[in-house]
């Protein structure tokens, strides 16, 4: 490892946030180091859609959208139902246009163009807000991390990569740099951006043990370097944390492994049925409140299809294919039957309630396009598929139970002022510690505000992290 002489700044951590920290902390003069325990940069910022929510853009007034960072904080702090900070929240809706504008110009391309999905470049509809605020960049977060790891080389901030911080260290009140493979390196001011711990078994069943609710059909997308390092530096310096058992699982099949990248799509004809053999919501709504949904549901949830549904999914994908799906059910793990009165037999639902939730969807949206109940006509046009769904009425019929099981982030945090500077038990501030991303807790709440709301917190409070940071406050 490099031996580091009168360093300002040292950010730990190297995916989103600690990229924006260690560019903006050098950009205000700063002498930084950053280190990364993987063998590349990137982190989870790296294996996202790379979409950045933010209000008040030029990007939305190239398309006339009308939008300001008040109104941004009034819908994020409702659908968290003001459960976080008014102060932080304000400050991050603030400082997210900024952010985005300043990586617009460090290079990123967003165009000002409508887009129908989470990875096609422009502005989409990024979860329920009321405003389309979703960025969606050219080259995902790949391209993002790209753009932030080529400014980092820029400014001269050396990444000492393969390489994980043991501890912080902790003087006199102060922490005053980190130690890394035994060796002590000081500085300033310490910029905790290492992420979530959804890699950690552990960490989960005691601060996130809902996403082991899921049993067997768990999988988790997150970085490897996810591991709640960021817990273990709280413990040490006596920060205090928050958002505990918050965090993002999106609802997919109980087969599924992947993220819908590699994974595919369920049917586009397709009707989700509670515990009553009833429809309860929207097949399309947002996984900023679909999860929500289903976990209210009183008993289990069930996506229903039919047999033309099954063959019309397309080849290439690892598990939502047509022979995919007659593995499942040849392995009696898929339920498939003759008829849906058979099929209600099987999921124990009433015979009756699901025949009859059928019948509504076929001669509601999939007939006329409409659906008067949860106006899933909306959600699909937002993607870019305002064309009716077929019918369901090919046997044999298919249910796949539903439930939260793709583990994406964590949110519980080291607690953050609107500087992101971390705060003790007491709330007052730790002298030289600020924190962004997963590791710094407050932004990400118990509803995750929609597509892009990660990337933005990981990037705008990393940057206000590292400018902070280097300006000592």
């Amino acid at each position: 490892m490099t031996d580091f002489d009168a360093l300002d700044v040292i950010v730990v951590g190297g995916g989103g946030a600690g990229l924006a920290a260690a560019v903006a902390a050098a950009e205000d003069g700063a002498q930084v180091a950053l280190f990364e325990s993987e063998r590349e940069l990137g982190g989870s910022t790296q294996l996202s859609a790379g979409m950045f929510t933010a209000a008040g853009t030029s990007v939305q007034r190239g398309l006339d959208v009308e939008d300001t960072a008040e109104r941004h904080f009034q819908h994020y702090m409702d659908l968290n139902q003001w459960q976080l900070k008014p102060g932080l929240i304000r400050a991050f809706c603030a400082a997210a246009g900024p952010t985005l504008e300043w990586m617009l110009g460090l290079g990123l391309d967003v165009p000002a163009a409508v887009s129908p999905d989470a990875h096609t470049p422009g502005l989409c509809r990024a979860g329920v807000e009321d405003v389309w605020r979703g960025h969606v960049p050219r080259d995902q977060g790949y391209g993002l991390v790209q753009v932030l790891d080529r400014a980092r080389r820029e400014r001269g901030v050396e990444a000492v990569l393969d390489t994980r911080v043991e501890r912080l260290l902790f003087e006199e009140g102060r922490v005053t740099g980190v130690v890394a493979d035994g060796i002590e390196v000081r500085a300033g001011a310490v910029v905790v951006a290492s992420g979530g711990f959804a890699r950690s078994p552990e960490l989960l069943d005691r601060h996130y043990p809902q996403a082991r609710a899921a049993g067997e059909a768990l999988f988790v997308v997150a970085a490897p370097g996810s591991r709640g390092d960021h817990l273990g530096f709280a413990e040490q310096t006596g920060s205090a944390l928050t958002g505990q058992g918050w965090g993002l699982m999106l609802p997919t099949a109980y087969f599924q492994r992947y993220h819908h990248w590699q994974a595919g799509f369920p049917p586009k004809s397709r009707v989700y049925v509670n515990g009553a053999g009833r429809r309860f919501m929207d097949e399309d709504a947002s996984y900023a409140v679909s999860s929500g949904i289903i976990l209210a549901q009183d008993g289990p949830v069930w996506a229903v299809f039919d047999e033309k549904a099954r063959l019309g999914l397309p080849a290439g994908y690892a598990d939502w294919t047509p022979e995919r799906i007659a593995d499942e059910v040849r392995a009696g793990r898929l339920l498939s039957a003759g008829s849906l009165g058979e099929l209600a037999a099987a999921m124990d639902v009433p015979a009756d309630a699901l025949t009859a939730t059928v019948a509504r969807w076929n001669a509601g949206l999939a007939t006329t396009g409409q659906d008067p109940d949860f106006l899933r006509e909306e959600s699909l046009a937002a993607k870019g598929s305002p064309q009716a769904p077929e019918p369901l009425a090919a046997a044999p019929f298919h249910a796949a139970r539903v439930l939260p099981t793709e583990l994406v982030c964590t949110h519980t945090g080291l607690e953050i002022d609107r500087d992101a500077a971390v705060l003790d038990r007491t709330g007052t501030t730790v002298p030289g510690l600020f924190a962004a991303g997963e590791a710094g807790g407050g932004v990400l709440g118990m509803r995750y505000v929609g597509g892009g709301n990660a990337i933005a917190n990981a990037l705008t409070m990393g940057r206000l992290a590292g400018r902070n940071a280097a300006r000592g406050r």
